[in-house]
């Protein structure tokens, strides 16, 4: 199963992004995307920034992400 997780992006250097996932920082690739900013949200796959989504629905994906995973027994 292939999982894409909201990230807010922190800085931008050429084509790599700096982002955050609830307080840790990952490095992405922006080579799929354009127009992407500092503060923008993205969805990250396998290091790679897949799509811009705007910052509510990054806050109810990551909600929906950690509640199932919280209520997952293994």
């Amino acid at each position: 199963m292939c999982l894409a997780i909201p990230a807010k992006v922190i800085s931008i250097e050429g084509t790599s992004a700096l982002v955050t996932i609830e307080d840790v920082e990952y490095q992405a690739s922006l080579l799929l995307l354009e127009d992407v900013h500092p503060g923008d949200f993205v969805m990250l796959h396998a290091g790679f920034a897949i799509e811009k989504v705007d910052p509510e629905e990054a806050a109810e994906t990551l909600r929906l992400i950690i509640e199932i995973a919280n209520n997952n027994p293994d």
